[in-house]
């Protein structure tokens, strides 16, 4: 199931991101930009320089201190580097048992399981995984929430991550490291088939800003034709390879160069380290 909601959140809940990077910043400009109150959002970060620039940037409080801006929040951001969600929880232990917030975690590989237990336990958990397209409210997000989630708490968070695009129900949580490789670490992909994609075009004999030009419109244009037609990407796929055509002799020649199975490869690699960083957090 899809969903893009148009409305602001309901009585602007407060909202306290723990962590306050380009994720947390692309949320908190995606809520602004819908008609949440500043007033409504909080921000904690270690980093003075990026306290300072929260809160010139979109005018909300911005503190060192974890429990100083999650205290009273309703829904809590933990938006930390998978590394240091332990320690994280671990200095808002005392408030969530105390409070019962709804977590909504975004670091890859982390488990409900893992931050329930890092908690105090018996929290009400959605983990997430968007991508950085998030950034121009174009994002992808897959969201797996735990029992503990109520209807209400659930369409709070829905409409939160609607701010920045797209978002996506993931029923079992155990597939949350496949959307981590798919989408969260999709638009890399993309990057790089631009950069490979650009370097032929130049052996090619056209100029760099040619290259980057058609390229990036060409990912542009094939993207909204993906997005806007009913059209499955084979069917999409075939009816610009004709038999014989320019289109048909590199669509050969990738196929041939197992193309498939590297893509196929690469997800399964990218799935299997978000485990590993479940693990190696768990040490």
């Amino acid at each position: 199931m899809t969903k893009r909601e148009t409305t602001p959140l309901h009585h602007d809940p407060i909202i306290a991101f723990i962590g306050g990077g380009n994720m947390a910043r692309s949320l908190i400009g995606g809520l602004l930009a819908r008609g949440t109150t500043a007033a409504s959002i909080r921000a904690a970060d270690p980093n003075a320089e990026s306290r300072s620039s929260l809160s010139h940037d979109f005018g909300i409080q911005a503190d060192a201190d974890n429990t100083a801006a999650a205290d009273g929040a309703a829904i809590w951001v933990l938006a930390v580097k998978p590394q240091v969600m332990a320690t994280v929880c671990a200095s808002l232990r005392a408030l969530a048992q105390a409070q019962r917030p709804t977590i909504v975690s975004i670091a890859a590989g982390i488990t409900s399981t893992q931050i329930d237990g890092w908690l105090g336990g018996e929290q009400a958990i959605v983990r997430c995984m968007p991508n950085t397209p998030a950034l121009l409210g174009a994002g992808a997000t897959g969201v797996c929430a735990n029992a503990r989630v109520g209807d209400a708490a659930r369409a709070q968070v829905m409409a939160l991550l609607a701010a920045v695009g797209i978002s996506v129900a993931i029923e079992d949580e155990a597939l949350m490291d496949a959307v981590t490789a798919v989408s969260g670490s999709g638009p890399a992909y993309v990057f790089l088939l631009a950069e490979a994609w650009q370097a032929a075009a130049q052996a090619q004999g056209l100029t760099a800003d040619a290259a980057r030009a058609l390229v990036n419109q060409t990912i542009l244009g094939a993207a909204r034709m993906l997005l806007e037609s009913d059209a499955p990407a084979t069917t999409l796929r075939q009816r610009v390879t004709s038999p014989g055509g320019t289109t048909h002799a590199a669509i050969t020649q990738m196929q041939g160069d197992g193309f498939a199975a590297l893509i196929a490869r690469a997800i399964d690699a990218a799935t299997r380290r978000g485990a590993e960083l479940a693990a190696a957090a768990s040490v």
